[in-house]
């Protein structure tokens, strides 16, 4: 059963096998590089008065580009040299692992299945960027909305917190599986990202409102995949739009 009626369309299963592109590591000085570091000093500037630690990515539906958001702004976070760990909880659809040449044997879901506490260091990989390491989800698991609700999840967010200056949660979409809801009610940020041409107004408020039926805090919306004639948000190229919280709700009008 869906949460939300949307239009039907084939799924992009590539980044499962072949990962994201991850233009701020091989193109750092390119145009949408440029517009990922905008959007890190948005996110880092979205709470005055407390740092952000735990931030959570996900969409209204699947293949609009959130685990592409996620790890690169997870590069641009360690490039300013922040310790930085990139997990990937989106046990149904992975990427994290296929992005940066891993195998996916081992990861969040031993953490927080293992009948005793493992060593956080055996399961977390470190990359070949500079204070990037990430967390692949290990093997798929057949309750991943229970084991993300779980108190094991919590004390692990917290463990996280503890070694990391900034922790980023690639999460599923929120059309069909409760799976985003539940962490997004658990970190300190959430960001919706809303692809160009792709994502449907119904869709997009509809995620929104789940997240605020959670009390997510919910910082801002990425709008990506902008083309060159639709002018960026940042006067060029296809890129990346931020709308901060107070002017997304603006956009319901």
């Amino acid at each position: 059963m869906k949460l939300f009626h949307r239009k039907q369309r084939q799924l992009d299963d590539q980044s499962m096998t072949k990962g994201v592109s991850l233009v701020t590591d091989y193109d750092p000085k390119s145009q949408v590089s440029e517009q990922y570091r905008t959007l890190r000093t948005n996110i880092a500037f979205s709470a005055a008065d407390k740092q952000l630690q735990t931030l959570v990515f996900t969409s209204s539906s699947a293949s609009e580009g959130k685990s592409t958001v996620a790890a690169n702004v997870a590069v641009t976070f360690a490039n300013q040299g922040l310790r930085t760990l990139l997990v990937d909880a989106d046990t149904r659809r992975p990427t994290v692992h296929a992005t940066f040449g891993l195998l996916n044997e081992r990861g969040l879901v031993n953490l927080l299945t293992a009948k005793t506490e493992l060593d956080l260091a055996d399961y977390i990989v470190p990359t070949s960027i500079v204070k990037l390491s990430v967390l692949p989800t290990g093997p798929l698991p057949p309750n991943p909305s229970e084991l993300l609700s779980s108190k094991r999840m919590e004390r692990l967010i917290d463990t996280l917190a503890a070694h990391y200056d900034m922790v980023i949660f690639d999460v599923p979409p929120l059309d069909s599986v409760t799976d985003a809801q539940i962490l997004a009610s658990k970190v300190d940020a959430t960001v919706l990202v809303v692809p160009y041409g792709i994502a449907q107004k119904g869709a997009v408020l509809a995620a929104k409102a789940m997240l605020e039926k959670v009390d997510a805090n919910i910082i801002g919306a990425v709008q990506n995949r902008v083309p060159h004639d639709a002018g960026g948000y940042y006067g060029y190229g296809y890129g990346y739009g931020y709308y901060g919280y107070s002017s997304y709700k603006r956009k319901e009008d």
